[in-house]
Protein backbone atom coordinates (compact mmCIF):
# COMPACT_ATOMS: atom_id res chain seq x y z
CA UNK A 1 0.00 0.00 0.00
CA UNK A 2 1.39 3.41 -0.99
CA UNK A 3 2.18 6.01 1.64
CA UNK A 4 0.03 8.30 -0.49
CA UNK A 5 -3.24 6.39 -0.12
CA UNK A 6 -5.69 7.15 -2.93
CA UNK A 7 -3.60 9.98 -4.40
CA UNK A 8 -3.11 10.25 -8.17
CA UNK A 9 -0.55 12.59 -9.76
CA UNK A 10 -1.04 14.37 -13.08
CA UNK A 11 1.90 15.97 -14.84
CA UNK A 12 1.97 18.73 -17.37
CA UNK A 13 4.63 17.85 -19.96
CA UNK A 14 6.33 20.88 -21.49
CA UNK A 15 8.38 22.87 -19.02
CA UNK A 16 7.35 20.57 -16.18
CA UNK A 17 8.60 17.06 -17.00
CA UNK A 18 10.85 18.06 -19.90
CA UNK A 19 12.63 21.21 -21.05
CA UNK A 20 10.89 21.44 -24.40
CA UNK A 21 10.24 25.18 -24.57
CA UNK A 22 13.47 25.90 -26.51
CA UNK A 23 12.21 23.53 -29.20
CA UNK A 24 8.78 25.16 -29.25
CA UNK A 25 10.43 28.57 -29.54
CA UNK A 26 12.70 27.49 -32.38
CA UNK A 27 9.83 25.81 -34.25
CA UNK A 28 7.71 28.93 -33.85
CA UNK A 29 10.55 31.24 -34.86
CA UNK A 30 11.17 29.27 -38.05
CA UNK A 31 7.49 29.05 -39.03
CA UNK A 32 6.86 32.74 -38.40
CA UNK A 33 9.98 33.70 -40.36
CA UNK A 34 8.67 31.68 -43.30
CA UNK A 35 5.42 33.69 -43.09
CA UNK A 36 7.03 37.11 -43.02
CA UNK A 37 7.66 37.63 -39.30
CA UNK A 38 11.47 37.56 -39.05
CA UNK A 39 12.07 38.88 -35.54
CA UNK A 40 10.12 36.62 -33.17
CA UNK A 41 11.93 36.71 -29.82
CA UNK A 42 12.13 34.50 -26.74
CA UNK A 43 10.39 37.24 -24.74
CA UNK A 44 7.49 37.08 -27.18
CA UNK A 45 7.47 33.29 -27.00
CA UNK A 46 7.10 33.42 -23.20
CA UNK A 47 3.62 34.90 -23.67
CA UNK A 48 2.48 31.57 -25.12
CA UNK A 49 3.98 29.26 -22.47
CA UNK A 50 1.21 26.99 -21.19
CA UNK A 51 -1.13 27.59 -24.11
CA UNK A 52 -1.88 24.78 -26.57
CA UNK A 53 -0.26 24.77 -30.00
CA UNK A 54 -3.63 25.15 -31.69
CA UNK A 55 -4.53 28.20 -29.62
CA UNK A 56 -1.03 29.63 -30.10
CA UNK A 57 -1.19 29.56 -33.91
CA UNK A 58 -4.70 31.01 -33.79
CA UNK A 59 -3.33 33.95 -31.80
CA UNK A 60 -0.43 34.28 -34.24
CA UNK A 61 -2.78 34.48 -37.19
CA UNK A 62 -4.65 37.40 -35.62
CA UNK A 63 -1.70 39.19 -34.03
CA UNK A 64 0.60 38.99 -37.05
CA UNK A 65 -2.15 39.11 -39.71
CA UNK A 66 -0.89 35.90 -41.35
CA UNK A 67 -2.38 34.75 -44.64
CA UNK A 68 -1.99 31.03 -43.91
CA UNK A 69 -4.92 29.24 -42.29
CA UNK A 70 -4.83 28.14 -38.68
CA UNK A 71 -4.86 24.53 -39.91
CA UNK A 72 -1.80 25.13 -42.12
CA UNK A 73 0.09 26.88 -39.34
CA UNK A 74 -0.82 24.17 -36.84
CA UNK A 75 0.37 21.37 -39.12
CA UNK A 76 3.59 23.19 -40.00
CA UNK A 77 4.47 24.03 -36.41
CA UNK A 78 3.77 20.47 -35.25
CA UNK A 79 5.96 19.04 -38.03
CA UNK A 80 8.85 21.37 -37.24
CA UNK A 81 8.50 20.85 -33.50
CA UNK A 82 8.46 17.06 -33.82
CA UNK A 83 11.71 17.16 -35.82
CA UNK A 84 13.38 19.17 -33.06
CA UNK A 85 11.77 17.23 -30.20
CA UNK A 86 12.90 13.84 -31.50
CA UNK A 87 16.45 15.13 -31.82
CA UNK A 88 16.75 16.51 -28.29
CA UNK A 89 14.26 16.98 -25.46
CA UNK A 90 15.87 16.50 -22.05
CA UNK A 91 13.83 15.38 -19.06
CA UNK A 92 14.49 17.29 -15.85
CA UNK A 93 16.58 14.89 -13.72
CA UNK A 94 14.67 15.49 -10.45
CA UNK A 95 11.35 15.11 -12.26
CA UNK A 96 12.51 11.77 -13.67
CA UNK A 97 13.44 10.69 -10.14
CA UNK A 98 10.04 11.83 -8.87
CA UNK A 99 8.18 9.85 -11.54
CA UNK A 100 10.25 6.76 -10.77
CA UNK A 101 9.70 7.18 -7.01
CA UNK A 102 5.93 7.44 -7.47
CA UNK A 103 5.95 4.48 -9.88
CA UNK A 104 7.82 2.35 -7.34
CA UNK A 105 4.97 2.99 -4.89
CA UNK A 106 2.27 2.22 -7.43
CA UNK A 107 0.87 5.75 -7.48
CA UNK A 108 -1.43 6.24 -10.51
CA UNK A 109 0.02 8.87 -12.85
CA UNK A 110 -0.97 10.62 -16.06
CA UNK A 111 0.27 13.30 -18.43
CA UNK A 112 -2.12 16.10 -19.44
CA UNK A 113 -0.64 18.45 -22.01
CA UNK A 114 -1.49 21.11 -24.54
CA UNK A 115 0.79 19.38 -27.04
CA UNK A 116 -0.47 17.12 -29.80
CA UNK A 117 -0.74 13.37 -29.13
CA UNK A 118 2.12 12.80 -31.59
CA UNK A 119 4.40 15.25 -29.77
CA UNK A 120 3.59 13.82 -26.35
CA UNK A 121 4.24 10.28 -27.57
CA UNK A 122 7.52 11.26 -29.25
CA UNK A 123 8.84 12.97 -26.13
CA UNK A 124 7.81 10.28 -23.68
CA UNK A 125 9.38 7.64 -25.89
CA UNK A 126 12.62 9.55 -26.49
CA UNK A 127 13.10 10.24 -22.78
CA UNK A 128 12.01 6.78 -21.65
CA UNK A 129 9.32 8.30 -19.42
CA UNK A 130 6.73 6.25 -21.30
CA UNK A 131 7.78 3.27 -19.14
CA UNK A 132 6.06 4.91 -16.16
CA UNK A 133 3.62 7.34 -17.78
CA UNK A 134 1.14 5.37 -19.86
CA UNK A 135 -2.03 7.43 -19.35
CA UNK A 136 -1.84 10.48 -21.60
CA UNK A 137 -4.32 13.22 -22.50
CA UNK A 138 -3.73 15.88 -25.16
CA UNK A 139 -5.71 19.11 -25.33
CA UNK A 140 -6.48 18.04 -28.91
CA UNK A 141 -8.69 15.29 -27.43
CA UNK A 142 -10.92 17.53 -25.30
CA UNK A 143 -13.22 20.44 -25.99
CA UNK A 144 -11.14 23.16 -24.35
CA UNK A 145 -7.46 23.54 -23.57
CA UNK A 146 -5.96 25.08 -20.44
CA UNK A 147 -6.93 27.25 -18.52
CA UNK A 148 -10.16 25.22 -18.83
CA UNK A 149 -10.01 22.07 -16.65
CA UNK A 150 -10.90 19.61 -19.43
CA UNK A 151 -7.52 17.88 -19.86
CA UNK A 152 -7.09 17.34 -16.13
CA UNK A 153 -10.63 16.09 -15.63
CA UNK A 154 -10.21 13.67 -18.54
CA UNK A 155 -6.92 12.44 -17.07
CA UNK A 156 -8.64 11.81 -13.73
CA UNK A 157 -11.46 9.98 -15.52
CA UNK A 158 -9.00 7.71 -17.32
CA UNK A 159 -7.20 7.00 -14.05
CA UNK A 160 -10.49 6.26 -12.33
CA UNK A 161 -9.61 8.94 -9.76
CA UNK A 162 -11.67 11.51 -7.92
CA UNK A 163 -10.41 15.00 -8.91
CA UNK A 164 -10.16 15.85 -5.21
CA UNK A 165 -7.59 13.04 -4.86
CA UNK A 166 -5.41 14.39 -7.69
CA UNK A 167 -2.34 16.58 -7.47
CA UNK A 168 -1.18 18.40 -10.60
CA UNK A 169 2.40 19.50 -11.36
CA UNK A 170 2.44 22.57 -13.58
CA UNK A 171 4.88 25.20 -14.81
CA UNK A 172 2.49 27.72 -16.39
CA UNK A 173 -0.24 30.03 -15.13
CA UNK A 174 -2.95 28.62 -17.47
CA UNK A 175 -2.20 25.14 -16.15
CA UNK A 176 -2.39 26.26 -12.53
CA UNK A 177 -5.75 27.87 -13.31
CA UNK A 178 -6.92 24.65 -14.99
CA UNK A 179 -5.92 22.55 -11.98
CA UNK A 180 -7.81 24.88 -9.65
CA UNK A 181 -10.89 24.79 -11.90
CA UNK A 182 -10.70 20.98 -11.88
CA UNK A 183 -10.79 20.94 -8.06
CA UNK A 184 -7.25 19.55 -7.84
CA UNK A 185 -4.30 20.59 -5.71
CA UNK A 186 -1.37 22.01 -7.68
CA UNK A 187 2.37 22.05 -7.20
CA UNK A 188 3.41 25.05 -9.30
CA UNK A 189 6.96 25.25 -10.65
CA UNK A 190 7.01 28.41 -12.83
CA UNK A 191 9.01 28.00 -16.01
CA UNK A 192 9.20 31.78 -16.32
CA UNK A 193 10.31 32.92 -12.87
CA UNK A 194 9.08 36.46 -13.50
CA UNK A 195 5.54 35.08 -13.72
CA UNK A 196 5.58 33.59 -10.20
CA UNK A 197 3.38 36.44 -8.96
CA UNK A 198 0.69 35.75 -11.57
CA UNK A 199 -2.68 35.50 -9.79
CA UNK A 200 -3.26 32.00 -11.18
CA UNK A 201 -0.33 30.71 -9.13
CA UNK A 202 -1.88 32.03 -5.92
CA UNK A 203 -4.32 29.09 -6.05
CA UNK A 204 -1.49 26.53 -5.92
CA UNK A 205 -1.14 24.39 -2.79
CA UNK A 206 2.62 24.72 -3.22
CA UNK A 207 4.49 27.31 -5.26
CA UNK A 208 8.20 26.93 -5.97
CA UNK A 209 9.01 30.48 -6.98
CA UNK A 210 12.48 29.58 -8.20
CA UNK A 211 11.17 26.99 -10.64
CA UNK A 212 12.98 23.74 -11.42
CA UNK A 213 16.16 24.56 -9.43
CA UNK A 214 14.01 24.44 -6.26
CA UNK A 215 12.38 21.11 -7.07
CA UNK A 216 13.68 17.84 -5.67
CA UNK A 217 12.00 14.47 -5.91
CA UNK A 218 12.42 13.62 -2.24
CA UNK A 219 11.17 16.91 -0.83
CA UNK A 220 8.19 16.91 -3.19
CA UNK A 221 7.36 13.34 -2.18
CA UNK A 222 7.65 14.18 1.52
CA UNK A 223 5.36 17.18 1.05
CA UNK A 224 2.81 14.97 -0.68
CA UNK A 225 2.89 12.48 2.18
CA UNK A 226 2.43 15.20 4.80
CA UNK A 227 -0.28 17.11 2.96
CA UNK A 228 -2.17 14.05 1.72
CA UNK A 229 -2.27 12.23 5.03
CA UNK A 230 -2.77 15.43 7.01
CA UNK A 231 0.23 15.00 9.27
CA UNK A 232 0.84 18.73 9.25
CA UNK A 233 -1.37 19.90 6.37
CA UNK A 234 -0.33 21.62 3.16
CA UNK A 235 2.46 24.10 3.58
CA UNK A 236 1.62 27.81 3.25
CA UNK A 237 1.45 29.33 -0.19
CA UNK A 238 4.85 30.38 -1.47
CA UNK A 239 6.98 27.93 0.54
CA UNK A 240 9.09 25.22 -0.97
CA UNK A 241 8.86 21.56 -0.02
CA UNK A 242 11.25 20.76 2.75
CA UNK A 243 11.56 24.40 3.85
CA UNK A 244 10.43 25.74 7.18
Amino acid sequence: MSNLGTLSVIFDLDGTLVDSEPNYFEAGRQILAEHGVPDFTWAEHERYVGISTLETVGLWKREYDLEASVEELFAAKNRRYLELARANTPAYPEMRKFVELLASEGVPMAVASGSSPEAIDAILRSTGLDACLRTVVSADEVERGKPAPDVFLEAARRLGADPADCVVLEDAAPGAAAAHAAGMRCIAIPYVAAQADAPEFSTAALLLRGGQPEFTARSAYDWLVRSTLGADGPRPYGTSPGSS
